[in-house]
């Protein structure tokens, strides 16, 4: 179960409208707190897929051919987020991003390069309206199950 303050919920959305058509995407920072991941601060970032596109394409070429459009953080500000995170006593949970005119289901793609340990907030965003926000998580077997999302007021 991951738990999230409707605020930053809502910022995620206005986010992801203001992205639209292409993807936003940032990070869920907080601490597990009797075994639910409980978020207490996002960070947007840049998404940086017209820089990283290339080093994907060397991982899985046809995957990364089929992606018009998908969202990339780069790996420096992750690193930055979170060491900025370790010093305010937080952990990176998870990411999140959009899915223009798209189901807030993961993607081949989100699967394919998804970290086991991150919960996945994704939103769906169609003519530029968000329709629909879901949380994902990767099982044992690498297949993407849905988490219960919690919106806290």
């Amino acid at each position: 179960m991951i738990n999230i303050f409707a605020t930053d919920i809502e910022i995620m959305k206005q986010e992801a409208i203001q992205s639209y058509p292409r993807e936003c995407c940032g990070l869920l920072l907080g601490k597990i707190y009797n075994f639910q991941k409980q978020i207490v601060k996002i960070v947007p970032t840049e998404n940086d897929w017209e820089n990283q596109k290339d080093l994907f394409a060397q991982l899985d070429d046809k995957l990364t051919r089929q992606c018009e459009d998908s969202f990339s953080i780069n790996p420096l500000t992750i690193l930055q987020i979170q060491k900025q995170a370790r010093q305010d006593n937080l952990d990176i949970m998870g990411i999140y991003h959009s899915h223009p005119n798209h189901d807030a289901i993961p993607s081949a793609f989100d699967t394919k390069f998804a970290w086991s340990m991150y919960s996945y907030i994704i939103m769906s965003v169609k003519e530029g309206s968000v329709e629909n926000v879901r949380s994902w998580i990767l099982n044992e077997s690498r297949q993407f199950v849905e988490e219960d999302l919690q919106i806290e007021v």
